[in-house]
Order: structure tokens, then C-alpha cells, then sequence
């Protein structure tokens, strides 16, 4: 699943609305919703998200929060090392051959570390 799909299917359960519902009320296939959810489709377009936030009318925040949650939800990302150091690219190429593998935990505090550089960065 992805960030967005997680959200999507969220938003649907808390207003007891099915995949076909949402699927006819968007002009897309049930199928289509699914995968989107599941993360077998790449980042939903803007004006998907659009329409997400119409059918489900939610404002500000929570329509930023679905825009960044999209933004993120793309299953296949492309990492492009040209111009840096040669262990950023074997840190990439490891980290695409090895991401299956990786617990929740893992992950978690991979992100961490992640975090606390940008925030050096920005400082």
C-alpha cells in the first residue's frame, strides 16, 4: 500500500462508503481505485486528488495532508546519484535490492536518521 492509499481507504471506511461507490462518483474503475490503494499504479495526478478532496469535501489541512500523502506514493521511485559520491549510489542501489526485506522498525529508524540529517542541513 501507499501513504495515500492507506488514506484513501481510511476515508472510505469512516464514511462506510464501498470501492464502487467512490469508484462511479469519480468516473474511474473500481479496479483502478484498488490498485491505487494497493500501490500497484504510480503517484495519483493532481487532479485525481482534486477530485478525492471534492468527493469527500475536506478543507485545508486535511487537503494539504492528501497532496503530500500522494506526493509520497509513488512505488517506484528513481533515485538519480549522478554527480554524487560513489557511496551514495551503492547506498541506493543496496537500499532498492534490500527494501523488501526491512521491518516496520527498520524502516522507522532509517527515517530517523534521515530526519535528523535535514534538520543539520537546515540548521
Amino acid at each position: 500500500m501507499t501513504p495515500f492509499g492507506v488514506r484513501m481507504r481510511q476515508m472510505r471506511a469512516e464514511r462506510g462508503i464501498t470501492m464502487r461507490e467512490m469508484a462511479e462518483a469519480l468516473g474511474v474503475s473500481s479496479a483502478y481505485l484498488s490498485a491505487l490503494e494497493h500501490g500497484r499504479r504510480g503517484k495519483p495526478a493532481w487532479a485525481f486528488v482534486q477530485a478525492v478532496i471534492g468527493y469527500f469535501n475536506v478543507i485545508w489541512d486535511e487537503a494539504d495532508e492528501l497532496h503530500r500523502l500522494a506526493d509520497m506514493s509513488d512505488p517506484r521511485a528513481v533515485l538519480d546519484t549522478a554527480g554524487l559520491d560513489p557511496a551514495a549510489t551503492a547506498f541506493a542501489n543496496r537500499l532498492s535490492r534490500e527494501i523488501g526485506a526491512l521491518d516496520a522498525e527498520t524502516i522507522a529508524k532509517l527515517q530517523a536518521v534521515l530526519d535528523r540529517a535535514g534538520k543539520r542541513r537546515r540548521a
